[in-house]
């Protein structure tokens, strides 16, 4: 027995027969049969256990090397050492724990879109059942207000009006009749029918949605930058503790002492507070966006929104104003527009809610003369709604509107109803739907009075929040499950171009590189699908594109969970708004470029930590490793190394709250960059260390206790300063000045760091007079620093210029 898709092609009565059931459904006995060999018609959720999810956390190559330092300092009895260490730990898996279940959260509001209970004839008669226990074959009543329980196909002869909008993106309720397929999780506006079950659970049009939304999902370019942080890291800590154990042990020092030198050169390889403190700047970064209307339920998307090149938005209520209106009219001889709108007006019905009579109404504006004296609204089947008018002289004539098709059959004794065809068609052109009108003269006969042109307006933000994206490197592509006319109409009116390809063509997508290189030109996509809009978000992020993809309907949800920054719109459903990482308050697309605006300057405050804690990482690590290995010299002590991840990273989470200046461009994290400016930053840190302690040792013969407490205050201070080395690419007073926090929260540090160097706290006192030349010599230096910086952002500027050159070329 064939179910799902390829039944919903065949014709009804051999869809019947494959299903072998019949319009008077199965026996109780079957359908048990059924449901065991089917499975429940309901969305099964893999659910994996919070503590290992949790645990999972403690699995990667920075926790790897925070692991290793407290495994040490508790053989070692560091016991001061490892409650922070672990207490920094725990701290990172929790933050990232919080941005867990996102996927689960989408498959449970798909759940809830679904009925709980359903009419359905077995053993002869009508009972009511369980949605979850409906099966292929089984034959259901739905009424008006029902949500379709699984993929249906109509038995009866009659129509009714279907509201799909949440699983295709069509923007009106769509007719549907005999033989014809109603989707689960759509419904019914207008009539009933019976109708026979095809498909349930993940067969089903819901269930494929479903299965996509668990499917989809990448890793964010922020998880994997911390990733190549992690690995640049740990590579070169296992090779430098090797080379320090190697070294020690050679020399036939004490394996406690061994063991002692290992753990502070971990710990200073360790960037204990990187993953936290880059939430931290994200979630700051997170409530800025809340102000502008945009909240974030998952932090990564907000690197994501500020790398950005390209939007898919969804047409309707984001780039249209999501009602219909009058676009365009054409009058048949003898009438004038007013005659047109006075007409459909009084064939049209304010409390009935229904979106083309709002539309009528609201064109013609001032109230029709005549009262309305027996009204007869929409019928699906004769597709015309009609009404008695009795006018202010006392004369009765009718009055109607509806397809155009009708309308002019209707008067097929006026010589106008011949143009009516034509008529449509041109407004077919610019996708416009059409509602003929026509009213009876004196002597009862129909006449055509016109046809009006409805469609869903564009916003007036829309195109010049278009050309505000493409000032800022983002190319918007308009996705839609209206028609190809539609679309191509609406991104003509927006100033997104006429280049709208039919979804169908994506089919192809996986095999055809013509159909992959079209995806990535065109303008935008007309009757989209969920499979559809889900293939073009994978195959514009397989052409090295970060995509943001908005959307507000179940049909949107895989799309939005597989984008790089999924955006619900305001009104989404409550699956799209699951899925996404961003949901948008206020409509429409002006909030995301406003939002496109925030990311990026809290992308520059991320990127200019990465690269002062990378460097700082090689200062210390380099640093002690030289020191033990070419004096069996021990730089700093332990307690010195923990008090400097205390006090300097601490304060440095302010750099959330710093003034920086947004890119004009899309950012993306260069690795290469960071790294090597990280690294020149970082060797040159050490080579200023090592000339310090060569001048206090060998010139003043100063005692090593004291050159201890000498190196950590130069450590401590230098390191604050690099922050406002690596804050800009440009020279350091090119950029904003630092915010205030930021400011308070370095010189704070820096007066307990030297407070603590001065009187000697855990260590041995250093006096004034030489930490004030300690804070010299640091000064002196960081001015250096931010020349070196400067020639080496230039030197791997021509680097790129002249690897691109042969390619150009």
């Amino acid at each position: 027995m064939q179910t799902g898709s390829d039944v919903a092609s065949l014709p009804l009565e051999q869809a019947l027969t494959e299903l072998e059931s019949s319009v008077q459904g199965l026996t109780s006995e079957q359908a048990h049969s059924r449901l065991r060999r089917y499975g429940p018609n309901e969305i099964a959720e893999k659910r994996r256990s919070p503590v290992l999810t949790f645990l999972g956390y403690f699995w990667a190559p920075i926790p790897w090397m925070i692991e290793a330092a407290l495994v040490l300092s508790i053989v070692t009895r560091h016991w001061a050492d490892s409650a922070i260490i672990a207490v920094l730990l725990v701290m990172n898996g929790l933050v990232a724990f919080t941005e867990e279940h996102q996927a689960a959260g989408a498959i449970a509001a798909l759940k809830q879109r679904l009925g709980s209970s359903t009419r359905v004839h077995r053993d002869g008669v009508w009972v009511t059942v369980a949605a979850r226990e409906l099966v292929p074959g089984d034959v259901v009543r739905v009424r008006l207000g029902d949500v379709v329980p699984a993929d249906l196909r109509i038995l009866d002869d009659v129509t009714v009006k279907v509201d799909q909008s949440a699983m295709t993106g069509e923007s009106l309720a769509v007719a549907r009749g005999r033989g014809e397929v109603l989707y689960s999780g759509s419904a019914l506006e207008r009539g009933e029918a019976d109708a026979v079950v095809f498909a349930t659970g993940a067969s089903s049009y819901f269930g494929r949605t479903a299965a996509l939304v668990e499917t989809a999902g990448a890793a964010s370019h922020f998880q994997r930058a911390v990733l190549r942080i992690g690995n640049y890291l740990i590579v070169m800590a296992v090779a430098l503790v090797a080379l320090t154990v190697g070294v020690s042990l050679l020399r036939g020092n004490p394996v406690l002492q061994t063991l002692e030198f290992a753990l502070v050169v971990t710990i200073a390889s360790v960037p204990v507070a990187l993953p936290a403190v880059l939430s931290v700047t994200m979630a700051v970064g997170a409530r800025k966006l809340a102000r502008q209307q945009a909240v974030v339920s998952h932090l990564p998307a907000v690197e994501e929104l500020g790398g950005m090149d390209l939007l898919c938005s969804d047409k309707t209520g984001t780039l249209t104003q999501n009602r219909l209106a009058v676009a365009d009219r054409w009058t048949a001889d003898g009438f004038s527009d007013q005659d047109l709108l006075q007409v459909a007006a009084l064939a049209s019905r304010a409390e009935d809610n229904d979106p083309i009579d709002a539309a009528v109404l609201a064109a013609a504006a001032a109230s029709p003369d005549g009262s309305v004296e027996q009204f007869t609204p929409f019928d699906p089947v004769s597709k015309r709604a009609e009404a008695l008018v009795r006018d202010a002289a006392g004369r009765r004539f009718r009055v109607c509107k509806g397809a155009p098709q009708v309308i002019a059959a209707l008067c097929e004794r006026d010589s106008a109803a011949g143009q009516v065809a034509g008529v449509v068609d041109r407004f077919a052109g610019h996708g416009y739907r059409s509602l003929g009108v026509a009213r009876t003269d004196d002597d009862g006969a129909w006449r055509v009075v016109g046809v009006l042109g409805l469609a869903d307006p564009p916003r007036e933000d829309s195109a010049q929040t278009i050309a505000a994206a493409r000032e800022l490197g983002v190319e918007v592509k308009m996705v839609t499950g209206d028609q190809v006319a539609i679309g191509r109409e609406i991104a003509h009116r927006v100033g997104l171009g006429g280049e709208i390809l039919d979804a169908a063509m994506l089919d192809a997508a996986d095999t055809d590189g013509e159909v992959v290189t079209r995806v990535e030109a065109t303008d935008g996509f007309a009757q989209v699908f969920p499979e559809h809009k889900y293939r073009i978000v994978r195959t514009l992020q397989a052409r090295g594109h970060i995509v943001g993809m908005t959307g507000d309907g179940v049909n949107d949800a895989p799309a939005l969970k597989q984008a790089d920054a999924g955006i619900a719109v305001a009104g989404a459903t409550d699956a799209a708004r699951a899925a996404a990482d961003v949901v948008l308050l206020a409509p429409g697309l002006s909030v995301i470029v406003a939002a496109i605006r925030q990311a990026r300057e809290i992308f520059a405050r991320m990127t200019s930590y990465a690269t002062y804690r990378i460097a700082e990482t090689i200062r210390v690590l380099l640093l002690i490793t030289l020191a033990i290995v070419i004096m069996n010299f021990f730089p700093v002590t332990a307690v010195m190394v923990v008090l400097l991840a205390l006090l300097n990273d601490g304060a440095i989470l302010a750099i959330a709250y710093d003034r920086v200046r947004g890119s004009a461009q899309p950012a993306a994290w260069d690795m290469r960059s960071v790294l090597t400016v990280a690294t020149v930053l970082g060797v040159m840190g050490v080579a200023e260390t090592f000339l310090l302690f060569v001048v206090a040792d060998r010139m003043f013969g100063l005692d090593r206790d004291l050159i201890r407490t000498l190196i950590y205050l130069k450590l401590s201070v230098s390191g604050h300063l690099t922050v406002f080395v690596t804050r800009t690419r440009g020279a350091m007073w090119s950029s904003p000045a630092p915010a205030r926090v930021l400011l308070l929260a370095v010189i704070g540090t820096q007066v307990i760091a030297t407070l603590i160097a001065v009187y000697g706290l855990l260590m041995t006192p250093l006096g004034w007079g030489w930490a004030a030349i300690v804070w010299c010599y640091a000064l002196f230096w960081f001015l250096i620093e931010d020349q070196v910086k400067l020639v080496t952002y230039r030197l791997l500027g021509s680097g790129s210029k002249l690897r691109r050159a042969p390619a150009a070329s």
